[in-house]
């Protein structure tokens, strides 16, 4: 069931608000029951800062697809260093499993049903129980997020979710980097604006780089 903003922050204009006063009101209000959803780009480096700065015991969760670049693999332990927390791991399938049940190459034949497997299932198990998420979603990362809320219902989970830099540009998010020498994925700095499995993500600005040729854009999870 669709519910309104008001019903969470009363009558604040969330929209008004900044990145930071976004992740303090999502805070205030759902924790212990919301967190993070982090994927290991640049965008989590800063929201992953944002929300530890403000409640050091907060919940983050990542995907792990078995598929990584080994580039994400190693910035996530530099966040799980420099904050001194445990990301916790929510899974899908290793590759001699999915290969077992579904064939080899999966992402090949059938890119849909792989990110059903290795992200979506995850997805829904670690939602489950929550109040709400944060995500590191912005408007002009792609067409399809350009209506994207800084804070609204999330109808299809059931809870509520919060993208606190859907109005922030490219340039904003290396800026609040660059002034807190935070940890990044390197593969930012190599032509990729996008980072995902390893299998279906090249270089490429916005979400071109994502599933080259298949005409897909989006995983599901932002869907």
């Amino acid at each position: 069931m669709e519910r309104s903003v008001a019903e969470l922050v009363g009558g604040t204009d969330v929209e008004a608000l900044t990145a930071e006063e976004v992740v303090e009101t999502v805070l205030e209000r759902l924790h212990p029951g919301v967190a993070l959803a982090c994927s290991f780009q640049k965008e989590e480096s800063v929201l992953l800062d944002m929300l530890l700065e403000r409640e050091p015991r907060a919940r983050v969760f990542a995907l792990d697809t078995h598929v990584l670049f080994p580039e994400t693999y190693a910035v996530w332990r530099q966040l799980e260093q420099r904050y001194g927390i445990r990301i916790e791991v929510f899974e899908g399938p290793s590759l001699g499993r999915q290969a077992a049940i579904h064939g080899e190459a999966l992402w090949e034949r059938n890119p849909d049903l792989c990110c059903s497997i290795r992200k979506i299932g995850p997805l829904g198990a670690a939602l489950s129980g929550l109040h709400g998420w944060i995500t590191g979603v912005r408007r002009d990362q792609s067409s399809s997020r350009t209506a994207t809320p800084k804070l609204g219902w999330d109808d299809r989970h059931e809870l509520w979710k919060a993208s606190p830099l859907a109005d922030w540009t490219d340039d904003d998010v290396w800026a609040y980097i660059r002034e807190r020498d935070l940890p990044v994925n390197p593969l930012h700095e190599r032509g990729y604006a996008s980072i995902g499995c390893t299998h279906c993500t090249t270089p490429g600005t916005g979400r071109e780089g994502r599933w080259v040729g298949s005409g897909k854009t989006e995983c599901g999870l932002h869907a």
